[in-house]
């Protein structure tokens, strides 16, 4: 994973103008893939298609970093994974608010690392609940997801990232919510874990107040 991250920072680097960023007031957009984690089962039935969040964020001079935005991930049944073959997925929404800090080291590399907090809903869809009468299967939880952003500046108003995350979804999965009615061979115990996610992606960054650096000006 290391030499994946400092390929792709060689490749980006020259697209970069060496032109300085002083954090302020900026806007995120993020896409990255997730992967199921602690979850036994949830990590064997469901794949992760792609986890998308956004938010708005204010950086103090001190780098303290205040922020909040929407998250969302949607993850498709392994229907091979499963004793019939079931088709659907889960649709997972978050609000929250971010804590962390941003810094920029040098004129073209910085961090921003920090904790997402909030409240999320997620929505559970497939043939084999259809058939039930079920329109979808509906649980909601706390969303936390500590984050981190390996930043390469393009140009004084934006940047490009790494992001890598570890979203923690406040409820268990089951079989159940796919609308299959027994533990399909897992232990019990695996469905009081809750769903986590590990995920790498890559995140563009518009800065509203984007500063030149002296020799600029």
């Amino acid at each position: 994973m290391k030499n994946k991250i400092f390929i792709i920072l060689l490749l980006l680097a020259p697209f970069c103008s060496g032109q300085e960023i002083d954090p302020d007031d900026s806007f995120t957009f993020e896409i990255s893939l997730p992967n199921s984690m602690s979850n036994t089962p949830y990590k064997t039935i469901m794949q992760g298609l792609i986890q998308s969040s956004s938010h708005y964020q204010y950086a103090f001079k001190s780098g303290l970093a205040l922020g909040a935005g929407i998250h969302y991930t949607y993850f498709t049944i392994n229907e091979f994974r499963v004793p019939s073959k079931v088709y659907g997925g889960i649709h997972t929404s978050a609000v929250y608010v971010k804590l962390g800090h941003e810094k920029f080291w040098t004129e073209r590399f910085g961090t921003d690392f920090g904790v997402k907090m909030g409240y999320l809903q997620s929505f559970t869809v497939s043939d084999l609940l259809r058939t039930k009468g079920i329109a979808y299967n509906f649980v909601e939880g706390t969303y936390i997801e500590p984050s981190l952003g390996l930043v390469l500046t393009a140009d004084v108003n934006c940047s490009y990232r790494l992001t890598i995350g570890y979203p923690i979804y406040g409820y268990s999965f089951t079989p159940w919510m796919i609308g299959i009615d027994s533990n399909i061979g897992y232990d019990p115990k695996e469905y009081s874990r809750p769903s986590s996610l590990f995920s790498v992606g890559f995140a563009y960054t518009y800065y509203f107040n984007g500063k030149k650096t002296a020799a600029e000006d």
